[in-house]
């Protein structure tokens, strides 16, 4: 077991089976709910999981937290998942994959014959428009970006999503303005594009910002085309 892992478990130790009495019999039966499984349960304790990072951060999550949002004994967690660091996994795999699909569906909703300024913009803005309507994911998957049991997942949907971006950007500026010495530059490009998308989202979710989706997705949208233009 890594020292995170170590770390973590003695924050929120193996449960250890005791005798119920006869009052705990009663209410363990109760809680555990015998006619859901753990399948059924997984996506209920990873609900709780996600409301609880909201609220206090991913660092609060953990098994006694999730049973007491859920209503139920440790037993009824612990036959779910093995402890607090497969749920945060768990929590972070699903979240990360809702966005993977929403800033997919950003850059597919551009339309290939859109002129390119248009194209950014109405990436950004419906970027943007999504995070607006959904925002916990974004909140949970920035919030848990130092969390050591999470990074190279949060590595990997990145990579991924840096594909996807690779793959519609670099037919788009051979087509607009045949950038010349392409390869060379497109992963710097790529970079600044990824960082500019989650930069946007913090600046949209925090909450002192007073910009609007289409305001700030029209904003940066143009700003970042100008970038791509230029190089």
């Amino acid at each position: 077991m890594n020292d995170f892992s170590t770390f973590v478990n003695e924050l929120d130790p193996p449960y250890t089976p005791r005798m119920p009495t006869a009052s705990t019999a009663t209410t363990g039966a109760r809680a555990r709910a015998p006619h859901l499984g753990p399948e059924r349960r997984r996506p209920l304790v990873l609900d709780a999981a996600r409301a609880i990072a909201v609220r206090d951060g991913i660092g609060a999550i953990n098994v006694q937290a999730v049973a007491q949002h859920l209503g139920v004994t440790r037993p009824v967690v612990y036959a779910c998942f093995a402890d607090r660091v497969e749920i945060v996994e768990a929590l972070i795999d699903r979240e990360t994959e809702a966005l993977t699909a929403t800033m997919l569906a950003a850059l597919h909703g551009t339309g290939v014959d859109a002129d390119p300024e248009a194209a950014f913009v109405l990436g950004f803005t419906g970027l943007l428009t999504a995070a607006a309507g959904e925002p916990d994911p974004w909140r949970i998957v920035f919030a848990g970006e130092p969390d050591a049991a999470v990074a190279t997942r949060f590595r990997t949907a990145r990579a991924e999503m840096q594909q996807h971006a690779t793959a519609w950007i670099r037919p788009a500026m051979e087509r607009w303005w045949q950038t010349a010495d392409l390869d060379h530059k497109l992963p710097v490009l790529i970079e600044l594009f990824m960082s500019s998308c989650e930069s946007a989202v913090r600046s949209l979710l925090d909450q002192g910002n007073d910009w609007g989706p289409s305001e700030l997705g029209a904003f940066v949208g143009r700003a970042v085309h100008r970038a791509f233009k230029d190089a």
